[in-house]
């Protein structure tokens, strides 16, 4: 596949800037597969949309407050984002780094509050390893000074309420840079209505980190490399889909990333591990039936997965009327639920 083949026009008024005040009221559209037809709604009618027996998968990872504002000693700015805890080094985290300079080993940086980070060495070009200059932990410094870590697309700062509105209502594992956000729309009162009409829920988690976000920048898309990202299915999960598989229920994930994770354990059988899973056309999905999803950036790694789910000619056709309809795009928008 061409790399100009995940292109279209997204106009840029057309992206979501604030969540809805209400989740639940976010538009659906609804793009069934195999008959190519394409219906609006809204995601409080969503139990109207599925069956009884159908599953839902949920990613119940929690969004860390992974931005920190620092300086040098010598005064220059420096923007972190903490990715995730070095393997086999307590204490040390991977950050991606926006100076002016690069950052060398033994630097120290330091924290509006106080607190001081040391720089411990390089991981790659970008990313270095950090540690607390302190006695206090990495994750105690996020939980008093960090900030989300908003996608570059929404252009403000983060505030106080993105702590809230950027996670899923059934967020549970810490770990995550950025929200499982086809999750967002969800409310209890929601979860519950659907439990009530015999569509159940389960978790599987799955930390979403920076590579997410990663440009398609190879002429041929099957090049691309994604950066590997822990996940787990846990008993419960397993149980519930092998139920829904023996009881003619569909397997509906919600979200790119949990297809990510359940595709990564029905080709491999781990059901815990680092995933580097690229999924683009031409993928034969063994596990996903169906996916809640929001709309997606031109030439990302999310785009090439849907299109591998219901085709790339559907997809755009669903993304034109969405631009007509003015749907809202991305992390903040509406949704999509393609069966």
């Amino acid at each position: 596949m061409r790399l100009s083949e995940l292109d279209y026009e997204l106009p840029e008024e057309l992206i979501a800037q604030h969540p809805l005040e209400q989740r639940a009221q976010a538009r659906l559209m609804v793009v069934e597969r195999r008959s190519g037809t394409i219906a609006h709604s809204r995601f409080y009618k969503l139990p109207r949309e599925l069956r009884e027996g159908d599953l839902l998968v949920l990613n119940d990872t929690r969004v860390i407050p992974a931005r920190l504002m620092a300086r040098k000693e010598s005064g220059g700015a420096v923007e972190l984002l903490l990715v995730r805890p070095a393997e086999n080094t307590p204490g040390q985290w991977q950050a991606l780094v926006r100076t002016h300079r690069p950052l060398r080993a033994g630097t120290r940086l330091l924290l509006h509050d106080g607190h001081a980070l040391n720089i411990v060495g390089q991981c790659r070009p970008g990313r270095v390893l950090i540690q607390s200059a302190d006695s206090s932990a990495l994750e105690d410094i996020l939980a008093e000074v960090g900030m989300p870590a908003l996608p570059h697309y929404i252009r403000r700062p983060p505030t106080i309420a993105d702590f809230t509105e950027y996670q899923t209502v059934y967020a549970a594992k810490p770990g995550a840079v950025a929200a499982p956000t086809a999750g967002v729309h969800f409310t209890p009162e929601l979860l519950n209505q659907l439990n009530q009409a015999g569509i159940q829920a389960t978790c599987i988690t799955l930390h979403i980190g920076p590579g997410t976000f990663t440009p398609l920048r190879t002429p041929q898309v099957e090049h691309h490399s994604m950066e590997a990202e822990w996940y787990t299915i846990p008993d419960a999960g397993v149980r519930a889909i092998e139920l829904a598989r023996r009881t003619g229920g569909r397997v509906i994930a919600v979200g790119t990333s949990t297809v990510r994770a359940l595709e990564s354990y029905a080709i491999t059988g781990d059901r815990e591990g680092f995933t580097g899973l690229f999924i683009c056309p031409g993928f034969r999905f063994k596990l996903a039936d169906a996916m809640v999803t929001n709309f997606h950036m031109p030439r990302s790694t999310v785009l090439a997965l849907v299109m591998a789910l219901a085709g790339r000619e559907l997809i755009l056709r669903a993304y034109g009327e969405a631009i007509r309809h003015r749907y809202r795009f991305l992390s903040y928008g509406d949704a999509m639920l393609i069966v």
